[in-house]
C-alpha cells in the first residue's frame, strides 16, 4: 500500500492552497466542493481580509459561497506561513511571470518553496501547479525542498499539475477540466493523481514532471501561434479589402482539419502571452532557436501597434490628428465578460494613445477603477458612463474587449466613430459606415 493512499480516497486530508488569485480561489473551490478541509495562503493581506469578511474579489466566485466556507470552517484563509505544516497537500499556485528581458522570473515560486521547506514535515505531498519550463519542479522545487533534511520519496512527495483554469468559461470550471499529474516518483504520481480524482473529473497521469510541464507550454504556445497567424492575415486582409471575420466564419464550416482562431488586439491574461517565452528561452539555453515560436511572439506584440495606427487612420478620415482627440476604450479585461486584467492589450493600447497626445477614457463593467500595472504606464481613471451624452463627447470609440454587458447597437448610435478590434459590431445595421475594424 503507498503510504497515505487511502488517506486521500477518502478525503481525510487537509488542502493547503498557496496563491489565492485566479488559480488558486477556483481550486479551493474545487476541493471543498468534494468535502476537503482546505487551508488557503497568501502574502497578500488585502486578499487574506476580504476572504475573512466574506468578501471575494474574483467575479466568479460569489462572496456568499466564500462567507459560507469561512462559517463552516472548510476554508481558512490565512498569511501565516508557519501553518504549511498543517495541509497534508500543498499547492503551489503563484505567478510565474517574465523578466523585463523576457526570461522567466521564478522567484514567487522559489520564495514559496523555501517557506514550505522551512516548515515540511513527514507526509506532506507538494504539487507545483504554476506554469513553468520543463525542470523547473526537479531542478529548482526539489532541491530547496531537500535542504529540509528529510527524503524524497520517502518522507514527502513532489509533483507538478499544470493549472488550466480559463476565467470568464462558463462551461468549464477547475472541476470540470481533466488534470495532468506528474511526479517525481511514481508514488508522488500515484499520490497527487488520487487526490485529484477526488476533486475533478478526470486526471490523466504521465510519466514524470517534466512531461506535465511540458504539457502546459505546448498548449498555450499552440494558441499563441495561431492567434499569431490570424492576426497577421487581418493585416493582410485588411489591406486588400476582405474581412478576416468572414473568412474565419466561412473555414470553420470545414468539420476537419480546421479550428477557428479569432485576431485581436494583442494577447492577455497570465498563459498565452508568457508561456511561450518559457519555452524559447528553454531552447536558448540548449542552444536551439524556435524561430516559429518567436515570429508568433513578434506578431502577437506588434498588434497594439497596428491597432493605434487604425484609430490614427479613422481620425485622418475626420480630419482630425491623434494629438487631443478624445479616445475612450471600451474593456480592459483581457478578455470579454471577466475581472482579470492580467496583461491586458488594452494597457498597452493606452500607453500608445497617451504617447501620441490622446485624451483618454475608458469603459469596463467588470473593473471599476485602472489598477496600477507593473509594466505600463498608465493614467489613474475611473469607468465612465456609457450614457449617450459621453458616447457623442468622444472622438474615437476603441473596443478592445468585446463584454455582452455592451449595447453595441446604442454605441454605434451616438458614438461618431468607433475602431472595432472584436468584430463585435458585427449584427449592427444602422451607423456601419461610422465603423472601422481593427
Amino acid at each position: 500500500m503507498i503510504p497515505r493512499l487511502e488517506h486521500f480516497r477518502t478525503g481525510e486530508v487537509t488542502v493547503g492552497v498557496v496563491g489565492l488569485g485566479y488559480v488558486g480561489l477556483p481550486l479551493i473551490r474545487a476541493f471543498i466542493s468534494s468535502g476537503f478541509k482546505t487551508i488557503g495562503f497568501d502574502v497578500d493581506l488585502r486578499k487574506i481580509e476580504s476572504l475573512r469578511a466574506g468578501k471575494s474579489y474574483i467575479g466568479h466566485i460569489p462572496s456568499d459561497w466564500i462567507a459560507d466556507q469561512i462559517r463552516d470552517e472548510s476554508f481558512l484563509p490565512t498569511d501565516d506561513m508557519s501553518r504549511l505544516a498543517e495541509a497534508d497537500a500543498l499547492l503551489i499556485c503563484v505567478p510565474t511571470p517574465l523578466t523585463e528581458s523576457r526570461d522567466p522570473d521564478l522567484s514567487y515560486v522559489e520564495a514559496t518553496v523555501r517557506q514550505i521547506a522551512e516548515y515540511l514535515r513527514p507526509g506532506q505531498l507538494v504539487i507545483l501547479e504554476s506554469t513553468t519550463y520543463p525542470g523547473t519542479t526537479r531542478d529548482i522545487v526539489l532541491p530547496i525542498l531537500q535542504s529540509s533534511g528529510l527524503q524524497v520519496g520517502e518522507d514527502y512527495y513532489v509533483a507538478y499539475s499544470p493549472e488550466r483554469e480559463d476565467p470568464g468559461n462558463l462551461e468549464y470550471s477547475a472541476q470540470s477540466i481533466p488534470k495532468v499529474v506528474g511526479g517525481i516518483d511514481e508514488t508522488s504520481c500515484a499520490l497527487a493523481a488520487e487526490l485529484y480524482r477526488q476533486a475533478v473529473v478526470e486526471v490523466v497521469p504521465v510519466a514524470n514532471c517534466e512531461i506535465a510541464e511540458a504539457c502546459k507550454i505546448v498548449e498555450n504556445t499552440y494558441r499563441a501561434v495561431n492567434i499569431a497567424m490570424v492576426n497577421e492575415l487581418k493585416v493582410l486582409f485588411q489591406q486588400i479589402g476582405i474581412d478576416v471575420w468572414q473568412v474565419i466564419e466561412a473555414a470553420k464550416t470545414k468539420p476537419f482539419g480546421f479550428q477557428a482562431f479569432y485576431p485581436g488586439p494583442g494577447l492577455g491574461g497570465h498563459c498565452i502571452p508568457i508561456d511561450p517565452f518559457y519555452l524559447s528561452w528553454l531552447a536558448r539555453k540548449n542552444g536551439i532557436a524556435t524561430r516559429f515560436i518567436e515570429l508568433a511572439g513578434e506578431v502577437n506584440t506588434s498588434m497594439p501597434q497596428y491597432v493605434v495606427s487604425r484609430v490614427i487612420e479613422a481620425l485622418n478620415d475626420s480630419g482630425k490628428p491623434l494629438r487631443g482627440s478624445r479616445v475612450a476604450i471600451l474593456g480592459v479585461a483581457y478578455k470579454k465578460d471577466i475581472d482579470d486584467p492580467r496583461e491586458s492589450p488594452s494597457f498597452k493600447l493606452m500607453e500608445l494613445l497617451q504617447a501620441g497626445g490622446a485624451v483618454l477614457s475608458y469603459n469596463d463593467p467588470h473593473i471599476p477603477v485602472l489598477p496600477s500595472m507593473r509594466h505600463y504606464q498608465v493614467p489613474r481613471l475611473a469607468s465612465e458612463d456609457l450614457t449617450p451624452d459621453f458616447l457623442a463627447s468622444q472622438d474615437c470609440i476603441l473596443i478592445a474587449t468585446d463584454h455582452s454587458a455592451y449595447d453595441f447597437e446604442s454605441i454605434v448610435r451616438f458614438a461618431p466613430m468607433i475602431v472595432d478590434t472584436r468584430n463585435a459590431t458585427k449584427n449592427v445595421a444602422f451607423g456601419r459606415e461610422k465603423v472601422y475594424k481593427a
